[in-house]
């Protein structure tokens, strides 16, 4: 009978334990902790992709720029829907 007390006894002094610190949280924790830093990582990494593509759009705007000054554009001739247009990168700066 001693052993079938004992084994009570454990039982009931280890559930309280396991409500408290059981496994089941920590790895429900885990799980959120790991989703929360994968979409860090992709916003991280669009975060990158928009700068580079940031850097080419400041580039593109300089080459333009540079081609425009070099061909030494008469811009009186050009009218403001074109000079619009050049600059909104919808028409080439020059021909």
């Amino acid at each position: 009978m001693s052993t079938l007390r004992l084994a009570a006894a454990v039982l009931l002094l280890s559930a309280p334990l396991a409500a408290c610190g059981g496994s089941g949280d920590d790895k429900l924790a885990h799980q959120v902790e790991k989703a929360a830093d994968s979409r860090a990582d992709q916003l991280e990494q669009r975060a990158d992709d928009l700068k580079d593509q940031a850097e080419q759009v400041r580039k593109t705007g300089e080459k333009r720029a540079d081609a425009i000054d070099a061909a030494d554009l008469n811009t009186h001739a050009i009218s403001p829907e074109q000079k619009a247009a050049i600059v909104n990168d919808q028409a080439p700066a020059v021909r």
